[in-house]
């Protein structure tokens, strides 16, 4: 059985994306211009369809294809078809969608064409809940903690605030009911993050009490600027 050959340069792709414009009409001509592509369909002769051919999906493509905007509202980005994930595919997909420009995969082989999006003006949907989550966070966060030392360690996000503050709390007082870590170090959760303990600085003694591990000692020390002196 012959193996397929994998399409390594732009002019091969220039047959399967002919073959699948014609099969729908169009008359095509390569190289016209500036575009590697140019369609005319017979009911509508004065609106080009452009298509940029590359071996790769590049940001140099993305440049080309927004240049072709200038000419025409109809104009795609052609590349041999990757293997990539999907999370990386569907990047690459809502990019030229937020572009307004259309993406074609050519299978390696056997010249399959598949459409991935078509142009057209780009209306992203807003997730409420996604920029409800980011005003929370926004709120509870105390100063901007990012932007110093306590990086080098992770991004400091509130629940780890409110975890430092039960850590700083239990650091002096010792093992202590999860009730009254929540008054005295001001954190209504404290309970809640000192059972989950998802950074390891917490151990229950009994029910209801916790105290500071040697992990969590530490922790105080790499995140000890994560926290603002006054708020």
């Amino acid at each position: 059985m012959a193996k397929h050959r994998i399409t390594q340069k732009e002019t091969d792709l220039y047959a399967p994306v002919k073959a699948w414009l014609e099969a729908r009409g169009y008359v095509v001509k390569g190289e016209v211009g500036a575009a590697d592509v140019m369609a005319l369909a017979p009911d509508t002769p004065d609106e080009p369809l452009l298509i940029e051919l590359k071996t790769g999906f590049t940001l140099s493509l993305l440049h080309q294809g927004v240049a072709r905007q200038s000419i025409s509202d109809l104009v795609y980005l052609a590349v041999p078809k990757p293997k990539k994930g999907r999370k990386a595919l569907a990047a690459e997909v809502a990019l030229c969608r937020r572009l307004g420009l259309g993406l074609i995969h050519v299978r390696p082989g056997d010249g399959q064409v598949e459409v991935l999006c078509d142009p057209g003006p780009y209306s992203p949907r807003k997730s409420k809940p996604r920029k409800q989550r980011l005003l929370r966070e926004w709120a509870r966060r105390a100063g901007d903690p990012n932007d110093g030392g306590a990086t080098r360690h992770g991004i400091v996000t509130s629940y780890r605030q409110d975890a430092l503050r039960c850590a700083q709390y239990l650091a002096v007082a010792g093992a202590e009911r999860g009730s009254i870590v929540a008054k005295s170090a001001g954190v209504p959760t404290a309970t809640r993050i000192m059972a989950d303990d998802h950074y390891g600085w917490f151990e229950r003694v009994e029910r209801g009490v916790y105290r500071l591990t040697i992990a969590g000692r530490q922790g105080l020390k790499d995140w000890g600027d994560a926290l603002p002196d006054k708020e």
